[in-house]
């Protein structure tokens, strides 16, 4: 197993923001959101929490799917946030997606206040991802939705330049770059269970989505 090598936390320049909006992570967002949608049922009226929302898309794609969901969207990344108000208004949702800087590591919210909590692919921006785990499941409410995807590292180096091949072959040079160095910064599968069994949940939670996905899926009990 090759090991854990950190990125930066926050990609936090006008260059990284405007080069990672425009890959192409179109399929990736429509699945996660059928498949959160798929776990969760309709919205119903609450307000869903996108943590690591980067420049918004997957709030975009949620609610251009189903017309009831609201989103509060945190990044710790300011020129992130700007792209993604930019693409919020653009999509004249400003009324439905609200995006705030917020660290994952400690949420300014209370306790159990959102419908459902989703994140895509923040976890391997954290050094220590145990903590943010923790809050996002302090900020489910009773008979909400925690749905939290994210890369899972690679057990060769082999397979990761294969990984990159394969979905950053066409992309530029850096972007092939920032994915490896995000599978490479990434969590396993066991590291992603252990983490989750610690705070009281089963390993079970926890499975392989794709071929470099992990998902964990906890619904709570109201």
């Amino acid at each position: 197993m090759i090991p854990r090598v950190l990125e930066p936390e926050a990609m936090d320049t006008a260059e990284d923001a405007a080069e990672y909006d425009a890959m192409d992570h179109s399929g990736v967002n429509v699945r996660f959101v059928a498949d959160f949608l798929a776990s969760h049922g309709p919205c119903r009226g609450g307000t869903i929490l996108d943590v690591g929302t980067g420049t918004a898309r997957i709030p975009l794609e949620l609610c251009r799917v189903d017309p009831n969901a609201m989103v509060r969207a945190v990044d710790l990344a300011e020129h992130m946030l700007a792209l993604g108000r930019k693409n919020v208004q653009e999509a004249g949702l400003t009324d439905r997606i609200r995006l705030e800087k917020v660290d994952a590591k400690g949420f300014p919210y209370p306790d159990r206040s959102f419908e459902a909590v989703i994140s895509n692919s923040i976890v391997h921006h954290i050094p220590e991802p145990a903590a943010a785990l923790a809050e996002m499941v302090r900020l489910v409410a009773p008979g909400g939705t925690l749905f939290c995807r994210d890369l899972a590292r690679p057990e060769s180096s082999e397979h990761l330049e294969q990984l990159v091949t394969m979905y950053a072959g066409r992309e530029s040079a850096s972007a092939r770059d920032l994915l490896a160095a995000s599978l490479h910064a990434a969590l396993t599968l066991n590291e992603v269970r252990a983490i989750v069994s610690a705070m009281g949940f089963s390993a079970d939670d926890v499975a392989l989505t794709s071929d470099r996905h992990w998902t964990w899926i906890s619904r709570f009990i109201e």
